[in-house]
């Protein structure tokens, strides 16, 4: 295992600047958010740490880019900033996130909720969900997984024909498989900062993704129409977790994050850091270092306490006197699913803790 440390200087100039005007700017954060956003160059702080590599497949090792300071992430020409009269972020759900409607539309609202909550001080708005074939995209069988996969460039253009006139984005969001094109085995998401679109998904992430098909289920698809979209019908949905739902947030958040300019983050462990598999994806946190935060913060102009108190007041809202989670391949559309949030139980901890810091 390999640690990328980075100097209390080289850190502290990445989230502060050199340069006056964003030096001033920093000092505008009250004394309790600086305090909690200096961690970031404390050596000995328990919140913010260093990023770890655990093989040579890992992001920062097998995709060399350049890191992006504060002051690169201000200056970028690309960058997209919300504005009075496009503050919402749209998702568009496409085919169902559960295996029955109810199901899905509790996910989508969860999502919702969590996006709220990420991105605080902007509008989060559902689109009407609608299946594969109104995208018209183009679909394949993976030979690997034996998995339908939809064509995410084509997801983009019909999202982009979609885009409300408030939308400051436009986010697609799926349970099936995706792919760039022809050559790449798969994709768990992709955007278009300029267009201010992106489509991701969540298939990988459910826990019986690798062993719920065969060979001949794969053939037996491939024997239909290219233009057959009758095969997404009654489609592998995976079962609803706690985890699916922490790794779907963690995805959207991270995706939404590039369409606001940030880059993959390479200062210390945080949700930006980009990930090549599943495993890494899994160990990068939910939380944004100060370096990324700051960023979000700049771009959207949220208050840093109420949007850590927002994220634990979603963690805790979950309807106690509903029913425990339907079984995946239950029928019934009348239960009440409520929130699984055990695998945020350490995220809220960690939250508590920040804000110890600016409560000081």
């Amino acid at each position: 295992m390999q640690t990328v440390r980075h100097s209390e200087q080289t850190l502290r100039t990445a989230l502060i600047s050199k340069n006056p005007v964003l030096v001033s700017q920093y000092e505008k954060f009250n004394a309790a958010e600086r305090r909690l956003m200096n961690e970031a160059f404390q050596p000995a702080s328990d919140l913010f740490g260093p990023i770890t590599l655990h093989s040579q497949s890992d992001w920062i090792t097998s995709h060399p880019e350049p890191p992006q300071d504060f002051e690169e992430f201000f200056n970028a020409p690309s960058r997209k900033t919300p504005s009075p009269e496009k503050r919402s972020i749209y998702i568009q759900c496409i085919g169902l996130l559960g295996n029955t409607r109810i199901i899905s539309e509790e996910y989508i609202k969860w999502l919702k909720g969590y996006c709220e909550a990420f991105f605080y001080g902007l509008t989060v708005k559902l689109l009407e969900p609608v299946p594969v074939s109104a995208t018209r995209c183009s679909f394949r069988v993976n030979d690997s997984t034996q998995k339908l996969q939809i064509h995410a460039g084509h997801i983009l253009k019909f999202l982009k024909r979609k885009k409300p006139e408030d939308a400051f984005c436009v986010v697609g969001i799926t349970m099936i498989d995706l792919y760039p094109r022809d050559s790449w085995n798969f994709v768990f998401g992709q955007a278009s900062l300029t267009d201010g679109v992106g489509i991701f998904s969540f298939a990988r992430y459910g826990s019986d993704f690798y062993n719920s098909s065969c060979e001949s289920e794969g053939k037996a698809l491939k024997k239909k129409s290219s233009n057959d979209y009758s095969v997404f019908d009654n489609y592998y949905v995976p079962e609803v977790t706690s985890v699916l739902l922490l790794r779907s947030c963690k995805t959207l958040t991270h995706e939404i994050g590039h369409i606001f300019g940030l880059r993959h983050c390479q200062w210390l462990a945080c949700l930006m850091q980009g990930s090549n598999h599943l495993e890494e994806a899994d160990r990068r946190p939910l939380n944004l270092c100060p370096i990324c935060l700051r960023k979000l913060q700049c771009a959207i102009g949220f208050n840093i306490v109420e949007r850590y108190k927002a994220l634990v007041r979603w963690i805790d809202d979950e309807s106690t006197d509903a029913p425990r989670v339907t079984p995946r391949h239950s029928s019934k559309d009348s239960v009440n699913l409520p929130k699984p949030v055990e695998a945020f139980k350490e995220w809220k901890e960690w939250i508590m803790k920040c804000l110890a810091v600016v409560q000081k």
